[in-house]
């Protein structure tokens, strides 16, 4: 059972791979991964029970007799539900991030980034795209930034062969951006709350990698645009009719919402209360400033909510389902202990945390950057310094205690990684979907650059450490 187990995450991994193909959403491909191999799981507990959890689970009984059903139970309560809060945990922060995004967009605290980017200089014009993607995505996640950069990149750019290159650019940005920081990407998040690594570690030793991921792909792509075009400005959007906030009230409202989201991993330091909590604050107060600001047109005829775009709605809603599916397979999985085994391979036979690495970029070339970097970062726990003077190895296991060497390499190949192929990330799906870009052409004008920063970008780590 345990290889039939093991059999559907790979026939998952084989499906998300190939969902441009197929045109199976990946969301429900993890979850039926995630769902069904827990009732599997579950339905052989006594052997997997006595297996991994002998002693634990006879605590449990506190001397009753075992049967199935306390089994069912002691799965249920004392492996089960640890795993669905620490999915929750991750889809909780989601869920507030995209809240606060969604009020700051309703209220039009957004449309200053048109204002900023008034330049006829084609060149300029990316560049300015770019940082801009690249700041918000260390704040934001990846997905609801590529969908609002390129929101605004087609109210600018008519030309569709332009759109293009812009389009790349803001993705590669997002990327590179997003791991940069541990609530800019789901795995950053993950390996934050496992305790793998602290907040200001993480970016400090990231920092010139992703700088160099991000920056030579973007200046290989403007040497393809011309100096100066007629690009279509829109004047800053009229929100009499929805919203009665004026500019300084509007720069309030990005000031609590994003300056919020930079404070939670103090409030996590602080309180060391799991960082979606944190983001449920910044979510409270910033509703209330909301409130406040638009006391008048509450309950008004005249209040008309402007929804954001479906796709980044939809989009997001399956991210976190996406996210949920994909942990819940992996953690029964792990269960089984069959990750134990694959661990005790990768020791014996690989041994080295940079031939990790550089396999979990080519896996994310075509799987998702997420299930990638979970793959592997599963395979170890995180061990304490108490621990690693137990090891004969205490060079390598050093790269598995918290801000170990091994969580920052996972975590940014598979990260650039997914600037190679745009199948490999969510916001090059979403750059596929909305421009119609064929993968031949990316990986030609784009891909082969983008797998050459990021290749010099694990060379500088390697020198770095």
């Amino acid at each position: 059972m345990a290889l039939v187990i093991v059999l559907i995450l790979l026939i998952g991994y084989m499906l998300i791979a190939t969902g441009h193909v197929t045109n199976v959403n990946r969301a429900a491909i993890a979850m039926f991964a995630g769902a069904v191999g827990w009732v599997l799981y579950i339905c052989y507990g006594t052997d997997f029970v006595m297996s991994e959890h002998p002693g634990e689970y006879s605590d449990f009984l506190s001397g009753a007799a075992s049967s199935s059903v306390k089994v069912k139970e002691f799965i249920a309560q004392n492996i089960f539900i640890k795993y669905v809060g620490r999915g929750a945990e991750i889809v909780l922060f989601l869920l507030a991030t995209m809240t606060i995004v969604e009020i700051l967009d309703n209220n039009g605290c957004f449309d200053f980034l048109l204002e900023w980017m008034r330049t006829r200089n084609c060149r300029k014009l990316l560049w300015m795209m770019s940082v801009i993607a690249f700041v918000i995505s260390a704040n934001l996640d990846n997905l609801t930034t590529t969908t609002m950069m390129l929101v605004l990149m087609h109210k600018l750019v008519p030309n569709r062969r332009q759109r293009l290159i812009y389009g790349c650019a803001i993705v590669i940005a997002v990327n590179c951006g997003g791991a940069l920081t541990v609530i800019g990407d789901p795995i950053g998040l993950v390996l934050w709350n496992n305790g793998a690594v602290t907040a200001s570690n993480f970016s400090a030793s990231l920092a010139i990698p992703c700088l160099i991921a991000w920056a030579m792909p973007t200046y290989w792509l403007s040497r393809g645009l011309p100096e100066n075009i007629d690009l279509q400005y829109a004047a800053m959007p009229y929100r009499g009719d929805d919203t009665n906030l004026n500019r300084w009230q509007r720069l309030l409202m990005l000031f609590v919402g994003i300056g919020g989201l930079w404070f939670i991993p103090t409030f996590h330091n602080i309180t060391k209360l799991s960082p979606f909590l944190g983001a449920l604050c910044v979510l409270s107060v910033l509703w209330v400033v909301n409130e406040i600001m638009n006391r008048k047109l509450m309950n008004a005829d005249q209040m008309i909510h402007r929804p954001t775009p479906r796709v980044l709605q939809y989009g997001v809603i399956q991210l976190m389902l996406f996210v949920m599916g994909i942990m819940l397979a992996i953690s029964v999985v792990r269960e089984t202990g069959a990750i134990s085994d694959i661990s005790h391979f990768c020791d014996v036979n690989i041994h080295n945390i940079w031939i990790m690495g550089i396999l979990a970029g080519i896996f994310s070339f075509v799987l998702d950057t997420f299930a990638t970097s979970m793959s592997f970062i599963s395979l170890y726990p995180v061990i304490s310094m108490e621990q690693l003077n137990m090891f004969s190895d205490s060079d390598y296991m050093s790269s598995f205690v918290q801000n170990g060497l091994f969580w920052k390499v996972i975590a940014y190949s598979s990260a650039m990684g997914g600037n190679v192929l745009l199948i490999g990330s969510v916001s090059g799906l979403a750059l596929m979907k909305m421009e119609r870009i064929h993968i031949g052409w990316y990986l030609k004008n784009v891909g082969l650059v983008a797998m050459l920063a990021w290749c010099i970008g694990l060379f500088v780590m390697w020198l770095l450490n």
